[in-house]
C-alpha cells in the first residue's frame, strides 16, 4: 500500500522515467474491478491526456499526483504502479495503462480497494486529497515540533497512539505500515493512551518519525511494497508481515493483533502498555 516514502519514492522515478513524454492514448477499466474508483467518466480520460505531455509527479501521502495538461492523473492508496519498456510483456489483469509515444507504459493495477482519479486540481474537492495537498509532510519546514504538537490538541488523553498518528488525516500518508517501526523505535505500544506520554516520549515520538521515514525514502520504500520497476525497497521492516518472529532489540517474540482496523505487530518488553 502506498504511504509516505513509496509515494515519494514513486514520483521520483516517474519524474525521471516518463516526465516529458507525451501520451499516446490511454486504456481504462481493462479488467473489471468494483473497488476500482474513478473520478468522473473513465471512458473520458483518454480524450482529455492523449496529446499531452507528462508534467511533474508528486507524492501527496499516500497519493502520486502526476501532472498531464491541465489535469492530473492522481494515484491512491491500494493502487499499484508500474512502468514497462516498449516490447516488455504486460500483465494480463489491469485497471488502466497509460502509453507513451515510445511505446512504454505506466500499468495501474487496484488491489483490494485503490482509486485513479483524473481531475482539475484547482476544482477538485475530495478531502483525502485537499487535506493531502494543504498540511505539510513529515521532512518538509513547516512540519516542525510545534506543528506536531498542535495536531494533538483538543484530543482525548485517552487516545491511543495508533488512532493518533493513523487515523483522521493528521498525518496524510502515515499509515499502519510505517506506524509498526516508528512505534517500535519510539518504545510506544499501539494502544499506549496519549495522556501516559511524558513530554520526552512525545519528542523521541516525533524525532522517530522524522528519522525513519527518511530512512525508509532514501532507501527506495520498504521491503514489504515495490517500486515503479516492481523491485522492492530497500529498507528492511523490523516489524512486518516478513519478519513475524522475535524482536531486533531484545529477542523477545513479536506480538500480532487486529486493532483499529489493521494488524499491528509489537513486542511486549520494548513497548509496554503503560
Amino acid at each position: 500500500m502506498i504511504e509516505i516514502p513509496e509515494s515519494l519514492v514513486l514520483a521520483e522515478q516517474l519524474n525521471r522515467t516518463v516526465r516529458g513524454r507525451q501520451i499516446a492514448f490511454v486504456e481504462t477499466e481493462h479488467t473489471e474491478h468494483k473497488f476500482a474508483w474513478y473520478e468522473g467518466n473513465p471512458q473520458e480520460y483518454d480524450e482529455k491526456m492523449s496529446g499531452h505531455k507528462v508534467g511533474n509527479s508528486t507524492g501527496i501521502g499516500s497519493m502520486v499526483e502526476i501532472e498531464t495538461g491541465e489535469y492530473s492523473f492522481v494515484a491512491g492508496d491500494g493502487t499499484n504502479l508500474r512502468y514497462y519498456a516498449a516490447g516488455e510483456k504486460l500483465p494480463e489483469r489491469y485497471q488502466t495503462r497509460i502509453v507513451f509515444d515510445d511505446e512504454s507504459s505506466l500499468i495501474c493495477t487496484v488491489q483490494m480497494y485503490g482509486s485513479l482519479f483524473l481531475i482539475l486540481p484547482k476544482e477538485y474537492e475530495n478531502p483525502y486529497y485537499c487535506v493531502a495537498k494543504e498540511k505539510p509532510m513529515p521532512g518538509t519546514a513547516a512540519f516542525d515540533y510545534p506543528y506536531f504538537c498542535s495536531l494533538a490538541q483538543g484530543l482525548s488523553g485517552k487516545m491511543s497512539a495508533k488512532a493518533f498518528l493513523a487515523t483522521q488525516q493528521r498525518i496524510p500518508g502515515l499509515g499502519n505500515g510505517v506506524l509498526q517501526d516508528i512505534l517500535l523505535e519510539s518504545g510506544i505500544h499501539p494502544k499506549r493512551k496519549l495522556e501516559t506520554l511524558k513530554e520526552e516520549n512525545f519528542k523521541h515520538l516525533y524525532e522517530t518519525i522524522l528519522r525513519l521515514l527518511r530512512e525508509m525514502t532514501e532507501a527506495g520504500g520498504r521491503d514489504t511494497e515495490k517500486n515503479l520497476f516492481g523491485k522492492a525497497g530497500g529498507y528492511e521492516t523490523k516489524l512486518s508481515r516478513k519478519n513475524l518472529g522475535y524482536c531486533p532489540h531484545c529477542g523477545s517474540p513479536v506480538q500480532k493483533m487486529a486493532y483499529l482496523g489493521g494488524t499491528v505487530y509489537f513486542c511486549s518488553c520494548c513497548q509496554p502498555l503503560i
